[in-house]
């Protein structure tokens, strides 16, 4: 091989021949990495191959800083650990797109995100001018929290059967005051 031909490092350097040590190490680690990932890997949802492909490289960079593993064997353990952590909560947070959808759906759009918490706020303010029990009685079902019709009706003073009817009646009370100030769309899409 002609030297020009030769990888070259990031730095303009040709890589570094493994030292003695090196292979020493890489060789008897081997059976320690493959153990912790096979035990460690299926727990996190990752798959094992990238897990121990991931622990060589960083065994790898840590050797060519010039700075071995004190404790190979811990270092080894902790290294496992810490990567199926980051995987995770790289899980978490990502979320693969199918390949023939959107790659992002219509609730994620600014937009539509804008408009639902403007309708959001009017529904608010419109709940807030019903009359008697009604806006107590919304604002609870409306509550993010997701409680049950016992808890709602506990914390008003309510009985749990009577729940429903007055859901009822201030769901009507609230679709009229919305139909004076909301024009209601006729047939084909035509305002009334």
């Amino acid at each position: 091989m002609n030297p020009a031909d030769r990888p070259t490092h990031p730095a303009g350097r040709a890589p570094a021949a493994p030292t003695a040590y090196t292979v020493v190490v890489l060789t008897a680690l081997h059976p320690l990495v493959r153990a912790e990932v096979t035990a460690e890997a299926p727990a996190a949802g990752t798959d094992p191959a990238d897990l121990e492909q991931t622990v060589w490289l960083r065994l790898l960079e840590r050797l060519a800083s010039g700075a071995p593993a004190p404790d190979p064997v811990r270092w080894v353990r902790d290294t496992v650990r810490a990567e199926v952590r980051r995987d995770r909560r790289a899980a978490v947070r990502e979320h693969p797109h199918a390949e023939d959808g959107p790659v992002a759906g219509p609730g994620s759009c600014p937009e539509r995100a804008t408009l639902g918490a403007d309708e959001r706020r009017a529904l608010r303010a419109a709940v807030a001018r019903l009359p008697g029990r009604c806006a107590g009685v919304l604002n609870a079902l409306l509550d993010p929290g997701d409680r049950t019709y016992r808890e709602i009706a506990g914390e008003l003073g309510m009985s749990q059967g009577s729940l429903g009817p007055i859901r009822s009646r201030c769901l009507g009370c609230l679709r009229r005051l919305l139909a004076t100030e909301v024009a209601a769309p006729g047939a084909r899409g035509m305002v009334r």
